[in-house]
């Protein structure tokens, strides 16, 4: 029986915070510790993306295809903390402490120090929190079709998939694209369906999700890092509606008063992932929006009003209301 979260910020939440430039900053404010930190500058700068199944030292670039950099001596995350992290030295032009950069942190809870899971064909190391829904997952490539043990203990509806040995595209699954395509979080292009072995032409099941002998999703000997999220009512949401273009445009319902939202019009090409959230933007219209898909600045648009069980639509364009084209969304609550 599906039980909603009372209080979301035990489990994920946004950090804003200014950067130091000094090799250790503590960032506070969590009600939890944090598996995976998502940083961005609200200034032009890459993403950092750490979680604690890789390691605090090893970063991956979301807008970028670029290979997962591991470093001992600079570190965009020097620590995992009780109440929030500890930045220093980035391992590139990254966000986690340029100084004087005004930064967003975004963060969830998993499950803390990964287990071995052996529910699919190949093992996993798996750090998972069932009541939030959402788990990191680490295996070793075989080059061919099996199954991934994610331990949510139900399906998830959002997977991100990423490589981590060389240069390569992200893999986004999202229930409302299906199984038979994928988007790719480092490219403002619409779905593809080019192949059919990102996931095996499989939808996940309550243990395991699929993957196929694509390189982006399980190649020979590679190493890879999945994270995942199933729907908690209460807590999140992912899926979509039709835009109509109209600036008095669609509510959509949430059950939540949303803390942050993602979105990405699957069907067009040149449209970004687009990042909001309530603490960038306290009150209506939610409009200082960040792209996962982007290094770009902080830039302002409106886009929603956040609603106290959902948002609504206030402005035309062809990212977050196109006429007629479906929009897949990202969703983690403030409050149910």
């Amino acid at each position: 029986v599906d039980t909603s979260i009372i209080r979301p910020q035990k489990h994920f939440d946004t950090i804003l915070y200014t950067g130091d430039g000094s090799s250790s900053k503590t960032i506070s404010g969590l009600e939890f510790k944090p598996d995976l930190v998502w940083m961005k500058g609200r200034t032009s700068m890459n993403h950092a993306l750490v979680d604690s199944v890789r390691g605090r030292a090893s970063v991956l670039f979301p807008n970028s295809t670029a290979v997962e950099q591991i470093s001992s001596s600079s570190q965009d995350l020097v620590e995992f903390n009780d109440h929030g992290f500890v930045v220093g030295t980035p391992t590139r032009a990254s966000s986690s402490n340029d100084n004087g950069t005004n930064i967003a942190a975004w963060c969830w809870k998993a499950g803390g120090a990964a287990v071995s899971n052996s529910d699919g064909s190949i093992n996993s190391s798996v750090s998972a929190n069932q009541e939030a829904g959402f788990s990191i997952v680490t295996w070793t490539g075989t080059n061919g079709n099996g199954t991934v043990g994610h331990g949510l203990g139900k399906a998830p509806k959002w997977i991100i998939i990423r490589r981590r040995d060389s240069d390569s595209s992200w893999v986004v699954y999202h229930d409302k694209v299906g199984n038979t395509k994928r988007l790719t979080l480092d490219s403002v292009g619409s779905e593809s369906s080019g192949s059919a072995n990102w996931f095996n032409n499989t939808s996940p099941t309550s243990t395991t999700f699929s993957v196929g002998a694509d390189g982006g999703s399980n190649g020979s000997t590679d190493g890879y890092v999945a994270w995942c999220w199933s729907e908690i009512p209460g807590f999140s949401k992912f899926g979509s509606y039709k835009g109509n273009n109209n600036s008095g445009g669609t509510y959509i319902h949430l059950g939540f008063r949303p803390a942050w939202v993602m979105i990405k019009n699957r069907e067009a090409g040149s449209t970004e992932w687009y990042i909001l959230d309530s603490s960038r933007d306290p009150n209506n219209p939610t409009d200082n929006y960040l792209s996962a898909s982007s290094t770009a600045q902080e830039q302002t648009y409106v886009f929603y009003d956040f609603l106290s069980e959902g948002f609504k639509l206030r402005n035309t364009g062809g990212a977050q209301n196109p006429d007629n084209q479906e929009v897949i969304y990202m969703a983690f609550a403030e409050q149910p």
